[in-house]
């Protein structure tokens, strides 16, 4: 028989086992935050909301933290700040991430490096839209046809956006570069004051999201003339892209999961399993496709590389512009 002693200090050692146990269990139970630097109800959002779903059984309560503003920055910054234990995580897009560093005078974070990333959730076309009308009076058909006009015509075009530095702009101003033309650049406060400009013939062409032009695509309103990734979208198979014509280019809206930096590479792992595991879920797709959205997973290397190389794309296309926000 053991000493009282003895028994005193097993007694204490299992009691002390079994607060640790409880605490790690505890811990394991607390809810993920996954912070939308966009407001509720948007595309970002709505696949934000599909996923927290998708990984509840393989991460627990996933709660998502809606933080707009600053074109998205408040949230990343929440993001980039927040505690490195896994229970923070957040979306990183194009805008955050690889515009508006280079776009906002002053940046509360460092895009380069203050996140850990996690995966790529999602690839969304951009696509060169023109009025139905005004493409069938110039007779322009195709990007060729627009090319050749411009350089027939210079001065005469002009391009809607959703506002200096939005992502409309950025490819408008691409696209004139690499096809050697000219063409007036009219900024909107927003996407959808852009398309109705668009609409109602003020504007010749614009550089929509996909997911916005594609109604009006298919009631015959809007004519699509190009997509603006590598590859055709599998939602407009037959429009070609830009890069058939102009070699190279290649820009759409992107988002994904990054974690704070710092945050240890076995926690970042977990979540990457589980998310790509979701992203890969043929009910992910199917939901996705309805927003036009293409699920794309990736290793957290894989999407660290390619934010980088966003980054210092877009340094060269925002210098370009002149765009600048204070």
């Amino acid at each position: 028989m053991p000493s009282m002693k003895a028994r005193h200090f097993l007694l204490t050692l299992l009691s002390t086992a079994a607060l640790l146990a409880a605490g790690t269990a505890s811990a394991q139970q607390r809810p993920i935050r996954l912070i939308v630097p966009y407001a509720a109800g948007g595309p970002i959002d709505v696949t934000a909301r599909v996923l927290a779903e998708r990984v509840k059984d393989s991460l627990g309560t996933v709660i998502i933290d809606n933080k707009p503003g600053a074109g998205g920055n408040i949230g990343a910054d929440a993001v980039a700040k927040a505690a490195p234990d896994g229970l923070t995580i957040g979306i990183a897009a194009t805008a955050t991430n690889a515009v508006n560093p280079w776009l906002y005078a002053k940046m509360p974070f460092n895009a380069a490096t203050d996140f850990a990333p996690v995966t790529q959730m999602v690839r969304v076309p951009n696509v060169l839209v023109m009025n139905a009308d005004t493409a069938q009076r110039l007779k322009i058909n195709t990007l060729a046809d627009l090319i050749a006009y411009g350089k027939a015509n210079p001065g005469k075009l002009n391009y809607g956006s959703g506002g200096n530095g939005s992502a409309g702009h950025l490819a408008g101003e691409m696209f004139k570069k690499d096809a050697g033309i000219f063409a007036v650049h009219i900024p909107y406060n927003g996407g959808n004051p852009a398309q109705l400009a668009l609409l109602s013939g003020q504007v010749d062409f614009n550089f929509d999201n996909l997911a916005t032009a594609a109604p009006n695509i298919r009631s015959g309103k809007l004519k699509a003339i190009a997509v603006t990734t590598a590859q055709r979208s599998s939602a407009l198979p037959e429009v070609p892209t830009v890069a058939a014509t102009l070699k190279g280019f290649s820009i759409d809206t992107w988002w994904g999961l990054v974690a704070p930096a710092g945050t240890p590479p076995e926690v970042v792992a977990k979540l990457n399993h589980a998310f790509v595991a979701a992203l890969d879920s043929p009910d992910t797709k199917t939901r996705f496709a309805t927003l036009l959205a293409e699920p794309v997973a990736s290793t957290p290397d894989q999407f660290g590389a390619f934010m980088k190389s966003e980054l210092a794309k877009y340094e060269k296309v925002v210098k370009a512009t002149g765009a600048k926000v204070d």
